[in-house]
């Protein structure tokens, strides 16, 4: 765990922020006295977006979904 100022987190801040995606820690101090912590969040899979979890693999016997479609596609009449 890493200390340091407010004005120190102000100016380097985009540094600072990096080392802790780093997993570091840094307790920042105004006026010599603790004011916040700054940590890196632990990235739970049950809490990410639908979007960013991998998605289902679906499967099944026989053809593929897309070569029926395209079968389909061909024998279509539009009279």
């Amino acid at each position: 765990m890493r200390t340091v100022t407010l004005t120190e987190f102000r100016n380097h801040a985009s540094g600072m922020l990096s080392d802790v995606e780093g997993g570091e820690t840094l307790v920042v101090l105004r006026h010599g006295r603790p004011i916040a912590r700054v940590s890196p969040i632990k990235v739970d899979e049950r809490r990410l977006p639908s979007w960013r979890r991998p998605a289902l693999r679906l499967t099944t016997k026989g053809e593929g979904l897309s070569a029926t479609i395209l079968d389909e596609r061909e024998h279509e009449d539009f009279s």
